[in-house]
């Protein structure tokens, strides 16, 4: 089996977190005193935390909506609402259809190096991996929103990474991107990348095909044909 390098994105494709993270970034916001009027029209998803802190402080009309500084102090204390809300039963995060079964699949040295590519700051990626009961152990490889804001750098991170396994950064075909949003299926374009969309967030098939998928499924219980596509 030829290796390659298979990032999931998080939230809508191995996991819903049921607006933990919206509740939770929303408060911290306004915890701070800064403008609620607004915030209600920024999308989330497709997106990385920092760039979404970015978009609710211009939303919100606060000056200089990009200071590093802010935005890291929002994120800080976004991580620990984030942990409050998790821990809620009701509001604990659910594993999407057939995730556990195909992520078993990646077990073995044969087998693809199972990866994350995710907009969620790591620790907060860690926190929803952990209330759905996903070892986040299990992914050698990781690139974050607390990496780069900008989705589209997060894969050239995360090959630069693998090539402590790999021997070499990989490229092209050999890495593979499954998402659930239109950002997930471009991403990668600049290294070449195969992506896979999975309609179990709040896009289409058919808006993800329009992106540039290389294969969509409904989700991702359809172990074998997903397997096939991973490793063709």
């Amino acid at each position: 089996m030829k290796r390659r390098l298979v990032l999931f994105d998080i939230d809508g494709t191995l996991l819903a977190s049921r607006g933990a993270g919206r509740r939770a970034i929303l408060a911290t916001i306004t915890q701070f005193g800064y403008p609620a009027g607004g915030l209600d029209t920024v999308r989330f998803d497709g997106k990385t935390d920092p760039q979404i802190v970015v978009e609710l402080f211009e939303a919100a009309g606060v000056p200089d909506p990009d200071d590093p500084e802010r935005v890291s102090l929002v994120l800080n204390q976004y991580v620990a609402a984030l942990e409050r809300e998790l821990a809620l039963p009701a509001r604990a995060a659910r594993v999407m259809p057939g995730v556990r079964e195909l992520l078993g699949r990646f077990d073995g040295q044969d087998r693809p190096v199972l990866g994350l590519l995710t907009g969620n700051v790591q620790v907060g990626a860690t926190l929803k991996l952990r209330s759905a009961n996903l070892d986040s152990d299990m992914f050698r490889v990781g690139a974050f929103g607390s990496d780069h804001r900008d989705r589209s750098e997060l894969p050239a991170i995360a090959s630069q990474r693998a090539a402590s396994i790999f021997g070499y950064a990989p490229v092209g075909e050999d890495v593979v991107i499954i998402g659930d949003t239109p950002a997930d299926m471009t991403c990668g374009i600049a290294l070449g990348a195969r992506a896979i969309g999975v309609g179990t967030g709040a896009y289409s098939l058919e808006e993800l095909e329009a992106a540039g998928a290389w294969a969509v499924f409904s989700d991702l219980s359809e172990l074998d044909r997903v397997w096939e596509c991973i490793c063709h």
